[in-house]
């Protein structure tokens, strides 16, 4: 009898410690998440693309952007946004809440920016696209700087994506006395997407590139040392709250320009999928004297406006003041009736082919315009003229 009830009390106290022990395995912070699958293909293309300075090799392009687009899958359900489906549907409940905030100070000047900014928006979408990014990355540079060529901050990062010196000519940018690439758009967002894909290599998670973007990967690293995890919802408290902020920033900005009808990728914008709306329903915010003395074309093609713009010398807000919407009504419709001064159309027409030439290997990726020969024309501050010139 006695032998019976210490077998008892033995099994008893068996079942205690083991209780026990999945209590205190209960109790600990999850780490199965702070480490990164390899991927030997995505990782081979972003050293090509470090190593050579230019977007990968076309047939590359689609592979990767299938893959990075996963690097969204702490915001979005299914991993990057589809703008066909209602916002709500597919953002991570824990971002809503976070950005409300944001939302009620900024929401009328991001409006805003629906219209003026489109053809920056352009711009950097076709960029981005060469290297295979996924195009919400645009809105970094709203954040940043407000599209601003001339924006520097106190410590004296400088152009719409805000590089500090050392970093934007150790990404190929000229800055000096003379001149400061951070301000050209075409070249400072060609840098840009450099630098994102050197952090994406690191980290393997856009939010966190955000917030290295801002920080430092450092500071990053250490978050995930701190939590246990490379998800931005379990370790946001760990950094610094300029660069949580930051990425509440990214998907405030996000929210408004697509999850509100955003005009930047939303197709369709005419309502009509049948034929969509006219190039004249959109006027154009001209003075009478420019209306008199302009000339107009009806073109199709794959014409970009970048392009054009830079091959007649005309600054890009111009040219969307003469053809408002014109990226998306081309995209919509497959033609346009241009509107140009006279003179500027006389030169359309006399490279009209070569432009057009110039648009298509710019959407393909098979022949990326270079930065040293062939640049946007942007608003840009004056040079500084060397002393006794």
């Amino acid at each position: 009898m006695r032998r019976i009830f210490f077998i008892l009390i033995f099994h008893l106290l068996l079942v205690t410690v083991k209780a026990g022990d999945n209590y205190v395995a209960m109790q600990q912070p999850p780490t199965t998440d702070t480490g990164i699958v390899d991927d030997p293909v995505e990782d081979e293309i972003i050293s090509e693309v470090i190593k050579t300075k230019a977007p990968p090799q076309k047939e590359k392009v689609q592979y990767f952007s299938q893959v990075t687009k996963y690097g969204f899958k702490n915001l979005f359900a299914q991993y990057n946004y589809n703008p066909a489906l209602p916002y709500s549907a597919q953002v991570n409940p824990h971002a809503e809440s976070y950005m409300q905030d944001y939302l009620k100070a900024h929401t009328k000047s991001l409006m805003q920016m629906k219209s003026w900014g489109q053809p920056y928006f352009n711009l950097i979408d076709n960029i981005l696209s060469q290297y295979g990014l996924p195009r919400e990355l645009k809105y970094l540079a709203v954040i940043e700087s407000n599209l601003n060529t001339r924006a520097t901050s106190w410590v004296g990062a400088g152009g719409p994506w805000q590089f500090m010196p050392y970093t934007a000519r150790q990404y190929g940018l000229v800055v000096n006395n003379l001149l400061d690439e951070r301000r050209d758009y075409y070249k400072s967002t060609h840098a840009a997407a450099r630098y994102l894909l050197t952090l994406y290599g690191q980290l393997k998670d856009w939010l966190l590139v955000i917030a290295a973007y801002n920080g430092g990967p450092g500071r990053v690293y250490s978050a995930i040392k701190k939590s246990g995890s490379r998800n931005f919802w379990n370790l946001q408290y760990y950094l610094p709250t300029e660069s949580r902020n930051h990425v509440k920033k990214f998907i405030a900005t996000h929210y408004i320009m697509e999850g509100t009808g955003g005009v930047t990728t939303t197709p369709n914008l005419a309502g009509n999928p049948g034929g969509g709306m006219n190039s004249f329903d959109a006027k154009p915010d001209l003075t009478e004297e420019e209306l008199s003395n302009a000339s107009t074309q009806s073109i199709t093609g794959k014409y970009n406006s970048a392009v054009i713009a830079k091959n007649l010398a005309m600054d890009i807000v111009t040219f969307n003041r003469y053809n408002p919407d014109f990226d998306n009504l081309m995209s919509i419709n497959g033609n346009y009736d241009l509107r140009l001064p006279a003179d500027k159309m006389q030169l359309f027409l006399a490279n009209k082919y070569a432009i057009l030439n110039e648009c298509v290997q710019l959407l393909l990726g098979d022949n990326p315009v270079k930065p040293a020969t062939q640049t946007t024309t942007y608003p840009t501050p004056k040079k500084l003229k060397k002393k006794g010139k």
